[in-house]
């Protein structure tokens, strides 16, 4: 019968160029003491494979919990000279291949993990479901790490046909404007404010659209018209009801008198029979037999 190893390889689980040389284990803590070996970085902003070390430094960075407890990398990582002409002098350090980012305190895939919990649930619902696995963050760290990761998408590209249309942030205090590409039917842009102030710069970047759907905000149709004249401009679906049914309300107002008198027939009178009824005094009888 054959026995299996029991003891868990902890390099196994994080870069080759990353080698681990010690461990503490505490009671709601482990503490994983690791240094770079690598002899090659890329450079994040011109993409240039680096190869000379400009100094190394010390950075200790939070992973994902291991048995319940809080995991602390506490890593010497290397500095390369990047003597691009783009961005010399600079000297970027290491992320081994996506596993860290340059300027962050976590690893990777523990910013996936709050990312992915906090859009699930909310941020501080998230941060107090990662405070229970010994995952130290706060509700405003995860909202962080959401904005950096919106903000590092590459811009969409829509059509030249779109949809603008305003929502609310929180009802009655702050509002946003989405802009739907209409061939496709999702959203490329989310802006700030309903004024027509970030649409128009939204615009001047995207000046191949030539047709818009709006509702009947003004601000939004000044801003199509000034940084797109040429572009044609159509009410939606529910503005074309909207505006049928407030100019047929108007003809109406205008046209019909706003009071009618409407004849009422007092009871039981027959308004077809000219002569009155005689009353007998006798009941009426429903015979059986």
């Amino acid at each position: 019968m054959a026995i299996l190893d029991s003891t868990l390889d902890l390099q196994s689980f994080y870069p080759s160029d990353l080698k681990i040389f010690s461990v503490d284990d505490t009671e709601d803590k482990i503490i994983i003491h690791m240094h770079s070996v690598s002899t090659s970085c890329t450079c994040h902003r011109c993409g240039a494979l680096l190869y000379r070390h400009h100094g190394s430094h010390h950075r200790t960075v939070q992973d994902l919990p291991i048995l319940g407890k809080q995991v602390i990398l506490d890593m010497q990582i290397y500095d390369y000279e990047c003597d691009s002409e783009t961005c010399k002098p600079f000297a970027p350090t290491e992320t081994f291949d996506g596993f860290l980012n340059y300027n962050s305190r976590m690893t990777n895939r523990l910013e996936d993990f709050a990312c992915v919990l906090a859009i699930e649930t909310s941020c501080e619902s998230s941060a107090r479901i990662m405070k229970s696995m010994n995952i130290k963050i706060s509700g405003d760290t995860v909202i962080r790490l959401l904005l950096k990761r919106y903000s590092a998408q590459p811009a969409k590209t829509c059509g030249s046909v779109i949809g603008i249309d305003d929502f609310a942030f929180k009802k009655r205090h702050t509002y946003g404007t989405i802009i739907v590409d209409e061939e496709t039917h999702e959203p490329v842009a989310v802006l700030d404010g309903r004024d027509g102030v970030t649409l128009k710069n939204w615009l001047k970047q995207n000046k191949h659209v030539t047709a818009v759907t709006r509702d009947r905000a003004s601000a939004y149709a000044k801003a199509v018209e000034e940084i797109l004249p040429d572009c044609m401009q159509i009410a939606d679906r529910f503005h074309l009801h909207q505006n049928l049914m407030t100019a047929v309300n108007k003809i109406l107002g205008r046209e019909v008198p706003a009071t009618n008198g409407i004849p009422v027939t007092p009871p039981g009178k027959d308004t077809n029979s000219s002569a009155p009824e005689k009353k007998t005094g006798k009941k009426n009888r429903i015979d059986c037999g």
